[in-house]
This record gives C-alpha cells, structure tokens and sequence, in this order.
C-alpha cells in the first residue's frame, strides 16, 4: 500500500521499520518539528524523524495540521492509508478523510479503557492486571473509533510504564503489519459503551509522592511514573528520582524511613527498590545507599 506513517517517539519507532520491512511504499513521514534538547538547547530531530532519515524516507514536520495549504499538501500525497501511532496532534477532519481508506492508529490500551494521552503510566498507577494494543481506525472523537484488532498483554507484578513500552511497541508493531496486509478481510468493531475511561495526560505536578496513601497505590504511582517523569522526593541530601518500588509491611508515620530504603505510607511501607539521585544514574537501592545517609527515622518529603 501507498502509506503515510505519523508519530513522534521511541514507541512508534518499530512500527515505522516494520511497516517498512513489509515493503509498503512510505510516501511520507509526519512528525513533530525538532525540539531544544541537551546542554546547548540545539533543535534535536524526533526518535520518528531520526529513523525515517535512516530508511531514506521523506520527513515533514508541521506545527499544526488545521492550515489549508497543510491539509491540501497532505491529500495530495494520494495515500491509500495513514498509520498514525503517538503523533501528538490532533488530525482534523479532512486529514482523516484524505487518505483513500482513511487511517489507523496503534493505541496502548484495551479500548475503551483508557483512550487519551497516556494509556501506559494510567493503567500502572491504577494497578490493572493487564493492558495490550488495538488498532482503531480513527475518526473524530478522542480514541471512540472502531477497532480492527486486539491484543492484550498481562502486567505482571514489577512491571514499570518502562518495562511495558518497549513490550508494548512491539506488539504494536506486529499488529499493524498485520491489520494493513488483511485490510480488507477484518470487521471494525464498535468500542462498547460501558469501561469508558481516559487516561490523562500525565502533569509534572503529579510525580511527588504522596506517602499517607496506601502502600499499595504508592508504589504502583512510582512505577506508572517510571522511568518519565519519574516520582521523586526530597532528603536532607537533595532530591530522589524514585524508579522501582514494591508494597510490603511496615508501619510508621508516613514518610519516615523504617530501614534502608523502606518507606512507611499511611498504610503499610513500601521497599524502594531503584532510585536515582540529582546527576546521578539510576542505581539499585543497596548501591544508593552507600553514598547516601537515610538511617531509620529521617524522612522523605
């Protein structure tokens, strides 16, 4: 098929090469426009932008699609389908009825749980037993459209936004390759009415940890924020990037370090199990801790 592939991030990156690989002819590729990044804020190309340069694909990079002379320069590429996976804008109407066969998108969830921005770190934090991908075709609603296929994916017990991106991505990318070649032979499923929720875009304002929660909900919201933006919390030595915590028991005022690198919660503790210091990489807690004085009774704020 003649293709148009949208997105931005690592997690569309292997369904660019897969679609690639399949031998579809990629007529364009959108992403976001280069970003400041690094030490001397230099425009910096997309994880997308990167790739396609690499597979010798063309690039463009609009700041809006709602420009007319945008949306005409986009229908004139005669697509038969766009794939769209984490582009990060909104498509209007006539972008999504541009494409002879119109355009579908990988979602990071079990539709119609948790259409919107972020379907990985919600269904962490909010402890769900499982997550997958589905390939929707699109249309104007926030994620309402039907569903051509699924495939779920447990969350086990461990498990970090991190560890289930990649995971995810794949999966991802298998599905798509398949969906485009049996184009024709798959039913589009409407989402059903019931289980509707939306994941939210996740806000800076919500990464300090709040430890008079249950242990429990603290760390699956350690773990929903791993490794971006990634929960934290202040010692007496600085600030603690919090990456990987477990519940267990334990019993103190909240926020009080019981011992090492375990943390009391207004219900039960929670075991930190990776952290990463101010300039720091990410270190298991029993290396942290020998650079770092938390004894028994000091606190994380």
């Amino acid at each position: 098929m003649r293709l148009i592939f949208m997105g931005t991030p690592d997690f569309s990156v292997p369904a660019l090469h897969a679609l690639h690989g399949a031998g579809h002819d990629i007529t364009a590729v959108y992403t976001q426009p280069p970003r400041p990044a690094g030490r001397g804020k230099k425009p910096r190309p997309s994880p997308v932008h990167a790739a396609a340069d690499a597979l010798g694909l063309p690039v463009r990079h609009p700041v809006t699609l709602r420009d007319a002379a945008e949306q005409a320069a986009f229908a004139a590429l005669g697509a038969d389908l766009a794939v769209v996976v984490a582009y990060g804008l909104i498509l209007p109407q006539p972008v999504l009825d541009a494409p002879r066969r119109g355009c579908l998108n990988i979602h990071a969830s079990l539709l119609p749980r948790w259409r919107g921005a972020a379907p990985i770190h919600r269904a962490v934090m909010a402890g769900d037993a499982e997550t997958g991908i589905c390939i929707m075709q699109m249309e104007a609603g926030l994620d309402t459209g039907p569903v051509l296929l699924r495939e779920s994916l447990a969350i086990a017990e461990g498990d970090t936004t991190g560890s289930l991106h990649g995971r995810l991505a794949a999966l991802g990318a298998g599905l798509i390759v398949q969906a485009v070649s049996r184009l024709d032979g798959l039913a589009a499923v409407p989402q059903p009415n019931h289980g509707i929720t939306y994941a939210t875009k996740i806000d800076k304002a919500e990464a300090r940890v709040d430890w008079t929660r249950p242990a429990p909900a603290v760390a699956r919201h350690i773990r929903g924020l791993s490794p971006f933006p990634g929960a934290w919390a202040d010692t007496a030595e600085g600030r603690l990037k919090l990456l990987n915590a477990r519940a267990i028991e334990g019993a103190g005022p909240p926020g009080q370090v019981l011992q090492g690198l375990t943390v009391a919660c207004g219900q039960g503790a929670v075991q930190i199990t990776e952290a990463q210091r101010e300039g720091r990489k990410p270190m298991r807690a029993e290396d942290l801790l020998r650079g770092l004085s938390l004894p028994p009774g000091s606190r994380l704020d």
